[in-house]
């Protein structure tokens, strides 16, 4: 009886160890973690209603790389009201927030072309280069809609870097870019109509899964997707 209770007493105290390390290791990373935003001097900002982390980057003179960076944010399109938000201090240079207008919104409401997560945002770069559009990650073969009405002014299985990729033409100083799909489903000249499919979801050019890269210009000057979309 007692060889069992000791069995038992030895089984009950390796658990206890084992529990109390691994609360050491998590303390001892949280802090180090810790130290290490400490370690850079700047503020916090706390989002308020109608932010979007490019105003805020923009606002503070900041990239929005760096924000990312900082903050170790993954997706740069969800910020929640409330949050709070490290803005680092460069050197030399007094950290003051200035208002930032966004640019006016364009006449007549712009779709999101696809349902699915943003993985990569304007501005941000990308393979080295600075995205002027967003990158939406979806299922292949989901459908891509338009996200305005107009003339499909560019359809080209073999863009550069692209792949398969369409251009819209809103017939106001407006045109959107649809690439990387597996399937262009309008022809050159083709009048297409808000919300109608005009693609299919693929991996095409230098994309590494199935995605839609989207870009919204303005007199052919690529915009902030983010200031039109719903």
């Amino acid at each position: 009886m007692k060889e069992k209770n000791l069995v038992i007493y030895l089984i009950l105290c390796c658990l206890f160890c084992s529990v109390f390390c691994a609360g050491c290791k998590t303390t001892r990373s949280s802090r180090s973690t810790l130290a290490n935003i400490q370690s850079v001097p700047g503020r916090y900002h706390k989002v308020k209603k109608g932010e979007t982390l490019w105003g805020i980057s923009k606002s503070y003179g900041l990239s929005l790389d760096e924000i990312i960076k900082v903050n170790r944010i993954s997706d740069a399109s969800i910020i929640k009201v409330g949050q709070l938000v490290f803005i680092p201090n460069k050197p030399g240079k007094p950290l003051k927030q200035q208002a930032y207008q966004p640019p006016i919104k364009a006449e007549g409401n712009f779709l999101w072309p696809v349902k699915g997560k943003v993985v990569s945002c304007y501005g941000i770069k990308y393979n080295g280069i600075k995205s002027k559009g967003i990158r939406i990650k979806a299922r292949r073969g989901q459908e891509v809609k338009a996200a305005r009405s107009g003339t499909v002014s560019f359809c080209e299985d073999k863009l550069k870097g692209k792949g398969k990729t369409i251009i819209i033409d809103h017939r106001d100083g407006f045109l959107t870019v649809y690439a990387h799909n597996s399937e262009n489903l309008v022809d050159l000249g083709e009048k297409v109509g808000q919300g109608q499919v005009i693609a299919l979801i693929g991996s095409t050019g230098r994309s590494e899964y199935p995605q839609l890269y989207f870009e919204i210009r303005k007199g052919h000057k690529p915009q902030n997707p983010f200031y039109y979309l719903p």
